[in-house]
């Protein structure tokens, strides 16, 4: 008997590492429901309620599907309702994370961020949060440091590669990418102890999972990476009842 090793995955890297600052990768976002339901009916039990104000989150697990970090995964919260408000009324939290979720349909898809055609446009509506469960897309990793040392420094999206991008089409081919560090410098621990006592969310446990409808036969729910449409396509996709045409293969 004989052992062939020729295609075995890269080995991963060792537990606690982060991933280095301004790293670009091919990352999958998983959502983790927290119980607290959203306002689409799809969304029931898919938010996090805030603990210290009345926001409601994604609790969002990213996961680097190509390249040296394949399988390295880092955690984040984005803010979809209540918090801090602007001189509207609006959730601050909401605009920021909203203009996050868009970017991430543009990088899936290949959709220039300008193109404002109603096929483009379109693409852009979601029936639920839930739809996003499993895009993939180019992304931009940081390293933001704990702001209490009892916790260690945590890998953080710093944004969405969009196309145009000179980083765009290599990272969607899986190609390594020279890192643009955002140079935040990492706080070191104060003690051998710190980070022992990491949040729930920068844990691999996932919460318990509430009943949901399901999303949909969304691109980036198929299996494998979803490949990006060219900016330049067209469609004359319309919205239904389950969502645009598009997400439903």
């Amino acid at each position: 008997m004989s052992y062939d090793f020729n295609d075995a995955q890269p080995q991963m890297m060792p537990t606690g590492e982060l991933i280095p600052d301004g790293t670009f990768a091919k990352v999958r976002m998983t959502i983790r429901p927290g119980g607290t339901n959203g306002s689409a009916p799809m969304d029931a039990g898919l938010l996090k309620a805030g603990t210290d104000s009345d926001a409601r989150m994604l609790d969002c697990e990213f996961t680097v599907v190509e390249g040296p970090f394949v399988r390295r995964k880092f955690w984040q919260n984005f803010t979809v309702a209540g918090g801090k408000v602007d001189d509207k009324g609006q959730s601050k939290g909401w605009n920021i994370s909203k203009a996050s979720f868009r970017a991430m349909v543009d990088s899936a898809l290949g959709l220039n961020p300008k193109d404002m055609s109603d096929a483009a446009k379109a693409k852009r509506v979601l029936q639920g949060l839930k739809q996003l469960d499993g895009i993939t897309f180019a992304a931009r990793i940081m390293v933001e440091p704990a702001s209490d040392p009892k916790y260690r420094d945590q890998n953080r999206l710093a944004n969405v590669v969009l196309p145009g991008e000179p980083q765009y089409e290599p990272v969607m081919k899986g190609e390594v990418v020279e890192p643009d560090p955002i140079n935040a410098k990492p706080r070191k621990p104060t003690n051998a102890g710190a980070g022992q006592n990491a949040p729930a969310w920068a844990t691999d446990a996932a919460p318990a999972q509430a009943p949901q409808q399901q999303a949909g036969n969304v691109p980036w729910n198929q299996q494998g990476a979803a490949q990006p449409q060219p900016a330049t396509q067209q469609s004359t996709a319309q919205p239904s009842a389950n969502g645009p045409a598009w997400l439903n293969g």
